[in-house]
């Protein structure tokens, strides 16, 4: 049996305090992930905490993109989970991270669902 997803875990620092801090840019940019990762939106919810910060939801047939932002950081981290073979989770986070404008972006892969390995494999690279 295949595994029945990927989950790509994104920690981007030196990112833009402005596009970070504003719903609507994460909003769109949320919308431009889950196109660029050829993923089917259904909707994208997301929230302004006071002072500062946004959390998003981007709500996808194959599962889901969330961001949370610290603009008094400069700080992303976003969370990736696309189901299936044929959506690249990858292409979602490379558009985020320079849609962000992050300086630094570190990530990690998590094959969900992968019940037949022996030791969970986790592959963490700088981009």
């Amino acid at each position: 049996m295949a595994i029945l997803g990927k989950h790509v875990i994104l920690e981007m620092k030196g990112c833009s305090k402005d596009i970070i801090n504003s719903v609507s840019s994460v909003k769109d940019i949320l919308a431009k992930a889950a196109e660029a990762s050829n993923a089917t939106l259904v909707d994208v919810v997301c929230h302004h905490f006071s002072p500062y910060g946004v959390t998003g939801v981007a709500i996808l047939s194959e599962s889901h993109i969330s961001i949370h932002t610290w603009p008094e950081h400069e700080y992303a981290a976003a969370d990736i989970f696309l189901c299936g073979n044929t959506r690249d989770p990858h292409s979602a986070a490379l558009y985020i991270s320079q849609a962000f404008h992050a300086k630094e972006t570190f990530t990690m892969e998590l094959k969900r669902g992968d019940f037949h390995s022996q030791n969970a494999e986790m592959v963490c690279q700088q981009q």
